[in-house]
Order: C-alpha cells, then sequence, then structure tokens
C-alpha cells in the first residue's frame, strides 16, 4: 500500500486520546488509544506517542501529515487551540500544529473535534449534506453543507446546545437561562439519572424499558430535547441527514428510534413539520466507529475545506 493512499488522524478527548491510520474515505487500518494527559505538554506528549505506535503497526504511515481533532475554540489557520477546559488548556493559546509537528517532523493540520466528527460522518455515509449532532457533556451541531464545513463568522455555527427553550428554566454555563443543553446533553441527563455501575444513558433507557414511572419521565423529557435540537437544525440549515453522534450515541438504535418517534408524533399535529419528514433524515453510526479520528484523518487530503 503506498503511503500517499494512507491518511493518520487524532482525536484527543479529555481522558484519552485515540488515533487511527485511514484507508481511503472510512478504511480503519490501524488504531491506537493513550491516556490523553492533561496541559499544553501532555497533550503534545500524548499525540506524539499515539502517532508513534500508529507508525509502529503501520510503518508506511511513517512521515505523513497528520489530522487532529481536539476540543476548544480552534483556528485551522494558525493550528491553534484556546479555552479547551477539558484539558487544562485555559487561559492560553497553544500552537498545537507547530508543536506537535516539530516532534513529529510531518505537516499537522487541526480541527475543532465536533467538526472532525462531522467530517468522518459525511465520508462514512458518502453524504455532503449533513448536521451531526454531538450528545455528550455538552450540546453542539457541526455541518457539512455542500460538501464543505460550515463554521460561520465567530465560529458559532451549529451551537444549538445554547439555544434557549425555556426561560424559566436552569441557569446554562453559556450564562443564559434554559438552554437545550441543560435538557439535552449527556451531562444533563447524568445529573437527572445517576448511574455508578453503568453509563447514565444506558441505565436511564433500561429503567425507562422496565417501566420505572420517574425513568420514564426523564427519558422523554431528554429525548424531547433532543428532537429539538433536530427540529433546530433542520429549521435553519434544512440538511439531508442529521447524525446522533457523540457519548450518548453508543445507545445506538434505541435513541435513535426514540427521536424518530418524537419527531414524528410532533409532525402529527403540523403538516409544515409532516412534510419535512424529519423522522426519516435521523441516523446513528455503528457502535466503535471512531468517527472523529477518522475526520481528522480526512483533513489531510485537502478536500475538507470550510467558511
Amino acid at each position: 500500500m503506498p503511503p500517499a493512499a494512507l491518511r493518520i488522524g487524532l482525536d484527543i478527548g479529555a481522558t484519552k486520546t485515540l488515533g487511527v491510520v485511514l484507508e481511503g474515505a472510512s478504511t480503519v487500518r490501524a488504531q491506537a488509544l493513550e491516556p490523553t494527559v492533561p496541559g499544553a505538554r501532555g497533550v503534545v506528549d500524548t499525540a506524539a506517542r499515539v502517532v508513534a505506535r500508529l507508525c509502529e503497526l503501520e510503518p508506511s504511515a511513517a512521515g505523513l501529515p497528520v489530522g487532529v481533532g481536539v476540543p476548544g475554540l480552534v483556528e485551522p489557520e494558525r493550528g491553534t487551540v484556546r479555552h479547551a477546559v477539558n484539558l487544562e488548556v485555559a487561559g492560553e493559546v497553544l500552537p498545537l500544529a507547530a508543536l506537535l509537528g516539530e516532534r513529529l517532523d510531518a505537516p499537522v493540520l487541526v480541527e475543532n473535534d465536533v467538526n472532525a466528527a462531522t467530517l468522518g460522518a459525511a465520508a462514512h455515509l458518502d453524504a455532503d449534506d449533513l448536521a451531526y449532532l454531538s450528545i455528550g457533556t455538552g450540546l453542539a451541531a457541526g455541518l457539512v453543507l455542500d460538501g464543505r464545513v460550515r463554521r460561520g463568522v465567530a465560529g458559532a455555527a451549529g451551537e444549538v446546545g445554547h439555544v434557549p427553550v425555556d426561560p424559566a428554566g436552569r441557569a446554562c454555563r453559556c450564562g443564559q437561562r434554559g438552554c437545550l443543553e441543560t435538557v439535552a446533553s449527556g451531562g444533563a441527563l447524568a445529573e437527572a439519572w445517576p448511574s455508578t455501575d453503568r453509563p447514565p444513558a444506558s441505565a436511564l433507557f433500561a429503567a425507562a424499558d422496565a417501566g420505572i414511572a420517574r425513568a420514564v419521565s426523564v427519558r422523554a423529557a431528554f429525548v424531547t430535547g433532543v428532537a429539538a435540537a433536530v427540529r433546530v437544525l433542520a429549521l435553519t440549515v434544512d440538511p439531508r441527514v442529521v447524525v446522533l453522534g457523540g457519548g450518548v450515541s453508543s445507545l445506538g438504535e434505541p435513541l435513535r428510534a426514540a427521536v424518530a418517534r418524537e419527531l414524528a408524533d410532533r409532525a402529527r399535529s403540523s403538516e409544515f413539520l409532516a412534510s419535512l419528514d424529519l423522522a426519516a433524515r435521523v441516523r446513528v453510526l455503528p457502535s466503535g466507529f471512531p468517527v472523529a479520528a477518522v475526520g481528522a484523518a480526512l483533513l489531510t487530503r485537502g478536500g475538507g475545506g470550510a467558511r
């Protein structure tokens, strides 16, 4: 396999950094995982270790450009990251592309992790018009419109989690009140249904399926919020596909089916919503597919332009 046919991508998260060697658009040839060491130096060291391990597993990948998906405020043109609080990179600008590129002696491209995941989802589904709704600690969306990532003028495109829906709702970390994120995120779900022996989302859905009344109520509120986020995306950019991603998406088909049912229920009382057939647009990716690392690898192909 010629090296030009392979790409390296990293998904840097608060607890772990996952790397892949990608062949083509979505075939993973090798994977490596390391615990993320926090702080600027720790993030760079961890990323370098993951790339080194990938090159041991796939020697023909040595020296290839590296794409990186990372949380925080990312300036792709400069390769910098700010306000990555979960990585303990908060009050500084981390020149990640320059520092990691120097360590690896290879070009490095950097993108926000949700945008990287959006590129990975678009490639996996062979879609050029897609919204990726990341349901993790927070709630945010990435957008690929006409084959290009849409970041927006201030980098705020897709921040649907901070759309207020309840003036009397809970305070949000953004400074507003009653935002979608306060009801339709993994963080909100974990607060409403704590669990110590399994992921809160899995525990909640199992309890609701068992008929526990409070679990049924909590799940209904969560699903209603996620469906509202799908409607916001549909009514602003009208994507062909909305992919449910992020940590909560590990629920898989039960999550997709619940959100689709809620969308279909709302459409029964609205001819307008019914005409959009939003329930049919909702997708989830296969469990375990490293979507953000795959999308990061695709940054190196030069085709993931943005605006």
